[in-house]
């Protein structure tokens, strides 16, 4: 979907992302974010438009969880506010729209994820076809084994380049402070076939939030805004067994939408918490060498559940307010091996002020 009218992200936040947090809530680990992101801006929460979250009932283990999460926000006096139960990526895509129609010209987007108080793999099955699917109780690590093995098979990649792909992604991570794994991190035991433990996402903790801005407020809040350029979500068949693993479809689609393909970009902060699926997205977006991958180390470096997809967004952002990228393009995935698929395109203006 193409903006008709101009939208920014003007500040981004997250927490250190650790394996354990059970010494905080969820209102407490979001609370810090909360308050960092809107003091990048000098906003306080009753100068926001409209907040939106992302988070899963099925991590936290109750329903309606996300509510308790508001008190982190203030809700009272009530506010204008929705929630979905998904990555806070599509959280950002709600928001945009809200800004879109000229209802609020500022948002707060936050997502967050705790996973472990429980088991992450089994939990993830409840993603599943809940009649064929879900009783066979394939968990995520051997559902993205399956389409690694697929790309083996077709000889779309090899290990070593798998292993490749895990390298880059820790070593880039140890310029990012809020990484979970930073730095050398050794590819480890054999997991699933082919995917070793250094082929998949660390298990943690964490949250993260942006603010979006319309059109001159964006520039009033923000020195180099990172503009949305276009947005875009599109999502494939609920069942893997009538779906190509090799290929996604539905990321080319959503890019297309977008505008990715109009001009190229320099940075790319894909949503791949395996090493396979980046070999996917990359293909699927066209990605050359020249462009530059997960700078911050991606989802291999820290994959918090629910704030992940966000997470990407939010540090394409992060590289434009620097002056480190001037387009960039973000990618966000929901559901088993890149069911759904989210790709942004963010650019700053010509010259940082």
């Amino acid at each position: 979907m193409r903006p008709v009218r101009e939208v920014a992200i003007v500040a981004f936040a997250q927490s250190d992302h650790r394996r354990r947090t059970d010494d905080l809530s969820e209102v407490e680990m979001v609370m810090p974010v909360l308050h960092e992101v809107l003091g990048a801006t000098g906003l306080r929460a009753a100068d926001i438009g409209f907040t939106c979250s992302g988070s899963s009932d099925y991590l936290a283990g109750r329903a309606f969880s996300f509510t308790m999460a508001l008190d982190g926000v203030g809700a009272w006096p009530p506010i204008p506010e929705s929630h979905v139960e998904t990555d806070g990526a599509w959280a950002l895509y709600e928001a945009w729209v809200k800004l879109l129609t000229g209802q609020a010209d500022t948002a707060l987007v936050y997502a967050y994820g705790k996973s472990s108080p429980g088991s992450l793999r089994d939990v993830l099955t409840r993603q599943l076809d809940p009649y064929y699917l879900a009783p066979l109780w394939p968990d995520s690590v051997a559902l993205a084994a399956l389409q690694a093995q697929a790309l083996l098979d077709a000889g779309e990649t090899d290990e070593r380049a798998l292993a490749d792909i895990a390298a880059r992604s820790r070593a880039d991570a140890a310029g990012n402070p809020h990484a979970q794994l930073r730095g050398p991190h050794p590819r480890g035991d054999r997991l699933v076939g082919p995917l070793h433990t250094g082929d998949c996402p660390p298990i943690g903790d964490g949250a993260a939030a942006v603010v979006l801005a319309a059109g001159d407020r964006a520039r009033a809040l923000c020195a180099r805004p990172a503009w949305i350029r276009g947005i875009d979500h599109r999502i494939e068949a609920h069942s893997l067994g009538v779906r190509d693993l090799t290929r996604s479809p539905s990321t080319r689609l959503a890019a297309e939408r977008a505008g990715a393909f109009e001009r190229p970009v320099d940075t790319a902060e894909l949503h791949a918490p395996f090493t396979s699926q980046e070999v996917v997205l990359r293909e699927a977006l066209g990605l050359g060498d020249e462009v530059r991958i997960n700078p911050s180390g991606g989802a291999l470096a820290a994959n918090p559940v629910m704030a992940a997809g966000l997470i990407r967004l939010g540090e394409a952002a992060a590289r434009v307010h620097r002056g480190a990228s001037d387009r960039a393009l973000a990618h966000a995935t929901s559901g088993p091996c890149l069911q759904q698929n989210l790709v942004a395109v963010l650019e700053g203006e010509p010259h940082v002020r």
